[in-house]
């Protein structure tokens, strides 16, 4: 990406010329590594979150605290995942060209992809804080 970026530029500058689809090509590389970053980071559970309040609440109430976060970001992710879908299914119908005549829905798929493997970590990981708040409820 760094090479086709720099070799873009260097024509850019010096030919006053360039490739025209590297520009559209390179967004949907970030694009495609974004997301699978994303998904990564939600498999380990380390993704970017504001947990202030968890840092305040004590054992029980940390792990709920968790767990709604956890269904919250499941949620969002899962509604993204539906909606991303439906873009690519018209798209698809559209018969959209992203670049170099590559069908734009083919770039796009990643999202709904992504997304839907984004929901089910969260929602893996909701049930694993469900378990535990369950098994300290059982072990007293």
């Amino acid at each position: 990406m760094i090479l086709l970026a720099s070799i873009q530029i260097l024509l850019r500058n010096l030919a006053q010329t360039g490739v025209p689809w590297v520009d559209p090509l390179l967004r949907a590389m970030v694009l495609w590594v974004g997301l699978a970053a994303a998904v990564v980071a939600a498999r380990s559970d380390r993704h970017i979150s504001v947990d202030f309040l968890s840092r305040f609440l004590p054992g029980r109430a940390a792990a709920a605290a968790r767990m709604v976060t956890s269904l919250f970001a499941a949620a969002v992710a899962g509604a993204v995942a539906l909606h991303g879908g439906r873009f690519v299914v018209s798209e698809r119908e559209a018969q959209t060209v992203a670049f170099a005549g590559l069908p734009a829905w083919t770039v796009e798929s990643i999202v709904p992809v992504a997304f839907g493997w984004i929901a089910l970590h969260y929602l893996a990981l909701f049930l694993g804080h469900a378990s535990s708040l369950l098994r300290v409820r059982v072990e007293r």
